[in-house]
């Protein structure tokens, strides 16, 4: 493993992402069971590991979603075990990285040590994982744990299941043939394990740890822990004051600022000219927001069946018969508030002269660089050469080979700017990231969160 650590603004790094919601078209025939479709899957990761991405990052669904008291069909849901999909996968792709996300309120952990080390030995290396956590009561119950963990608690309780997996990796000596004689002892607020370690040290150091949250307690937990970071901040200013805001507090936590790599989520539309990447954005737009998902965007917040609502009119002259948004049936991003959220739809539709449609089509998350090869490329390298990000989180607009243009036209601009690698550094993930193989040799952090 080589001991380099890349700086910040000297490459790009893409990440093949799976969403929940089905943002993209099928080329072919459409379908709702594609994370079963394990054929599928693996073209299209080949494809990403054709354009040398590093990492294919996996989303986590431990519950059906639901809809006003229905399942969402909306949502991806039902998805497969994301390890025992990356062991599936390890064995037909040679460098890409396997990220997986995995719970820390549910999981114990040294089952998840053990599970996420037998990825990496069996991928040589090129394991990551995405730490979350959470207080859902409503995924709880498929774990007979129910709201256990107190919404102030999560990021404490968080913390130290991953220094109870960090003490578990760290145990086994570097070049010792056989597993360690001496348990590892643990005994803190949440867990007290006494335990022997049944697996070899990664390949890696230990698998590289990503993070998804952007509050306080999320950022500074990112600081202390994650080496990898998924943001929503897509605008210029945005991402680079998130970058400068993370860089700080990588500081203060005693790692150097470019410690961690930022990939925010979005997608990509080329086309030949500007003109026609714009019209191929709003084809691909057109299709996937369905009548049904966009009358179900209205329906959250109004708490109630608007299947007569027209979609081409304006919102419904009633306010929602809710005045705090259950967070039971699945994510929610109303914060809770559907009155404030009612009335600000109301005065912006009345501002543009929205319709429903066109409001939805408003909100709805965009892709973040739509133009010919050669102007995106322009602006990701200079996205990257100012340190606003290390890479993004693609989904592919068509499903099973969205992938296609990125790498055949995209790819190779970027290379000529000097911005995208012409090969993989390395045979892991970490080596692929330009991340710091010492990572395990940090003592265990300082468990203190605020809150």
């Amino acid at each position: 493993m080589t001991s380099g650590h890349q700086q910040r603004g000297h490459r790009l790094h893409f990440n093949l992402f799976f969403p929940f919601a089905p943002d993209y078209v099928w080329s072919q025939q459409p379908r709702t069971d594609i994370y079963y479709d394990f054929d599928a899957l693996t073209a299209l990761v080949r494809s990403a590991e054709h354009g040398l991405f590093s990492a294919v990052f996996y989303g986590e669904s431990l519950r059906l979603r639901e809809h006003l008291g229905t399942l969402n069909t909306d949502a991806i849901t039902g998805r497969p075990d994301a390890l025992v999909l990356f062991a599936h996968l390890a064995a037909r792709t040679e460098r890409i990285g396997l990220v997986a996300t995995l719970n820390t309120t549910y999981f114990e952990p040294y089952d998840l040590a053990r599970r996420i080390a037998t990825v990496d030995n069996l991928s040589g290396g090129r394991a990551g994982w995405n730490i979350v956590t959470t207080d859902s009561a409503w995924t709880g119950a498929n774990f007979r744990k129910g709201g256990y963990l107190p919404h102030t608690d999560r990021y404490t309780h968080a913390a130290e299941h991953v220094d109870v997996v960090q003490a578990l990796w760290d145990a086994w000596p570097e070049s010792a043939p056989v597993a360690p004689l001496d348990p590892v002892e643990w005994a803190d607020t949440y867990y007290r394990i006494t335990a022997r370690p049944e697996w070899p040290r990664s390949p890696q150091g230990q698998p590289v740890f990503f993070q998804a949250g952007e509050s306080e307690q999320g950022r500074d937990f990112a600081a202390r822990y994650a080496e990898g970071i998924f943001s929503r901040y897509l605008e210029f200013d945005a991402a680079l004051e998130f970058s400068r805001d993370l860089g700080r507090r990588l500081v203060a936590a005693g790692r150097p600022a470019d410690d961690l790599r930022i990939f925010p989520g979005t997608s990509i539309v080329l086309g030949d000219t500007d003109a026609d990447a714009r019209d191929r954005h709003e084809w691909f737009r057109d299709r996937v927001w369905t009548d049904r998902r966009t009358r179900a965007v209205i329906e959250k917040i109004w708490g109630r069946d608007l299947s007569d609502l027209d979609l081409d009119g304006p919102l419904p002259d009633e306010p929602p018969t809710i005045v705090k948004q259950s967070r039971s049936h699945g994510v929610m991003n109303s914060r809770d508030r559907p009155q404030a959220i009612a009335q600000r739809w109301r005065e912006l539709s009345r501002e543009r002269g929205f319709t429903v449609r066109e409001l939805v089509r408003h909100l709805a998350p965009s892709a973040g660089f739509i133009g010919t090869p050669a102007s995106v490329a322009d602006r990701l390298t200079e996205y990257v050469r100012a340190g606003a990000i290390d890479g993004l989180n693609l989904t592919p607009t068509a499903f099973p080979d969205g992938l296609d243009e990125i790498v055949d036209r995209l790819i190779p601009e970027l290379q000529d700017r000097g911005v995208y690698p012409s090969e993989y550094a390395g045979a892991t993930l970490r080596e692929n990231l330009g991340l710091s193989p010492n990572v395990a040799r940090r003592e265990v952090r300082d468990r203190t969160l605020a809150v």
